[in-house]
């Protein structure tokens, strides 16, 4: 667990510090746009390069990219250097050509996404923008390869540590757009949509070349390579195809509820695609810091103790991830369930946004802080199926993950009022990975031989009678707080510096001392850290 540890904390720094930054992005961003109709034909065009590139690649890279490269390595007499060289030639030639194919097609993939009550001029305003951001697949794809072979490498760091320079570059865009721009959609002009589009996608660019030069460091050398005979593309292609299938299946989902939101922000203003998109980065914040970065760590060893048929190691892989992941993930969903509307008053309430707005974003965060801990552990069990080289069951689990949300999302957009909708499309999400948790445990239990659910289980108990306790003290916070004056920036800041800061400081005692041996590793390692 200590080599695990070790890997999940470089990276945990980088995507602490990555998604800190994101933070004060998004913040700078429904300041500069809010949360009307810009706002929401931003992110509705934001979200296209990133559902096409999640159609070609980011699902293959988990699933497929990398047990097949860590296979090739152990198996390759050059230890899979040219399986590398065809794998990044064959993205840049497609990723390149579908960024090339989604610009011109710009205005029949926004209408596909789009509410059938958006106006002409909204729609035209998204698909100005779409053109501007839809370059990214190519940068954002061929990053995203880089990555997973400096991944294979056990080279962590750039990968986590890339997105920083993004957010970077973006919020200098952002202060610019704010200085010089517009909120209103029927006033903003070219020269504003021009700023908003490309300098979104400079970000990008410039993560992505953070990514090449990292992976030239690490000794990759890039040679086009065509010929893809007994290379063992053929395999990656045969695996991708459930992979594809996967990610194509959970596209209908997001599809159903980009659709049911952009139509909730119409009959709703302030309650739609905006508060939607704001809501789930801030949710992804507490598992992308550290539930990504042990997935990341975990993947490849896991693909080669399977590959070496050591199943054992392997169910203590990810015994260990989980009860890792763990430790952070359910004191930070007790927490976002309780702190939400603080969290997002603090943030949004600057330029453009109401309080109002901020706060009804923060009620969305909460139902997605009790569906924390069910989609992080669900993340962690697909990569057991994936370790094997299973893409299919995956795949089937995804059409389940379909059927449940959009049944429950098409039940919440009919019957609740408009400005309770998007609440209720969270609600769905949450019902969903219940229901899918329990679905793939028992599947991967069966595939791998058993995952220590009596050791897991032990853990978590512990975990959450340290949380809830510390729970239960930031509500107290928030109450008195509310009885004493109202929400705003700064009574939200006390209340997350006082609350949410003697809550997590309460977790970790009572964590200490119901012996929670990941929470006790975590402090050695910072104590170890500063001590230095």
């Amino acid at each position: 667990m200590s080599r695990m540890l070790r890997a999940s904390a470089i990276m945990a720094a980088g995507t602490m510090v990555s998604r800190l930054t994101g933070f004060v992005r998004t913040a700078m961003l429904a300041a500069a746009i809010g949360t009307l109709a810009l706002g929401d034909a931003y992110n509705a065009a934001y979200q296209i390069p990133y559902i096409l590139l999640d159609l070609l690649l980011q699902g293959v890279l988990s699933a497929v990219v990398v047990p097949v490269i860590v296979r090739a390595q152990k198996r390759d007499p050059d230890g899979g250097q040219a399986f590398e060289q065809r794998l990044m030639t064959l993205g840049v030639v497609v990723l390149t050509a579908v960024a090339v194919i989604g610009v011109l097609l710009a205005r029949p993939i926004m209408e596909l996404y789009t509410a059938s009550n958006w106006s002409d001029d909204k729609v035209a305003v998204a698909t100005t923008l779409a053109r501007y951001l839809l370059p990214q697949i190519a940068f954002f794809g061929i990053g995203s390869l880089a990555g997973a072979i400096l991944n294979t490498r056990d080279r962590f760091a750039a990968p986590m540590w890339a997105p920083v320079l993004n957010n970077i570059v973006v919020m200098g865009v952002l202060a610019a757009y704010y200085a010089i721009g517009t909120s209103d959609i029927e006033k903003v002009s070219e020269r504003d949509l021009t700023l908003l589009g490309l300098g979104t996608t400079a970000g990008i660019v410039a993560q992505a070349l953070v990514l090449i030069v990292a992976l030239h460091r690490a000794g990759f050398r890039f040679r086009p390579r065509f010929g893809v005979r007994n290379t063992g593309l053929g395999e990656a292609a045969r695996a991708a195809v459930w992979t594809f299938a996967f990610v194509g299946i959970n596209q209908i989902g997001f599809w159903v509820t980009t659709k049911l939101a952009t139509g909730a922000g119409d009959r709703a203003p302030g309650a739609g695609n905006s508060a939607w998109a704001y809501a789930f980065q801030l949710f992804q914040l507490p598992y992308g810091i550290i539930a990504v970065s042990v997935i990341t760590a975990m993947l490849p060893r896991m693909s080669r103790l399977v590959a070496d048929g050591d199943l054992a190691t392997a169910r203590e892989e990810f015994s260990s991830g989980v009860r890792m992941v763990s430790c952070v993930i359910v004191p930070a969903g007790l927490l976002l369930m309780v702190l939400g509307p603080a969290v997002t008053t603090l943030i949004f309430s600057w330029g453009h946004m109401t309080s109002a707005d901020a706060i009804y974003i923060g009620h969305v965060l909460q139902v997605f802080g009790v569906a924390l801990m069910p989609f992080s552990v669900f993340q962690l069990l697909l990569r057991i199926f994936y370790s094997f080289g299973d893409t299919r069951t995956p795949a089937i689990m995804s059409g389940v993950n379909v059927v449940i949300n959009a049944s429950l999302s098409l039940v919440a957009y009919f019957t609740l009022p408009d400005r309770y909708i998007v609440i209720g499309l969270a609600f769905a999400y949450l019902i969903t990975y219940i229901a899918l948790c329990g679905v793939a445990w028992v599947l991967a239990s069966r595939k791998i031989g058993g995952l220590g659910g009596r050791e897991i289980v032990a853990g978590l108990g512990r975990m959450y009678a340290a949380a809830i306790p510390a729970a239960a003290l930031a509500l107290a916070v928030l109450w008195l707080t509310r009885e004493v004056t109202s929400i705003t920036p700064v009574t939200s800041a006390v209340v997350l510096v006082v609350g949410g800061g003697a809550g997590l400081l309460l977790y970790m005692l009572a964590a200490h001392r119901l012996r929670v041996p990941e929470v006790r590793s975590i402090i050695g390692l910072v104590a170890s850290r500063v001590g230095r």
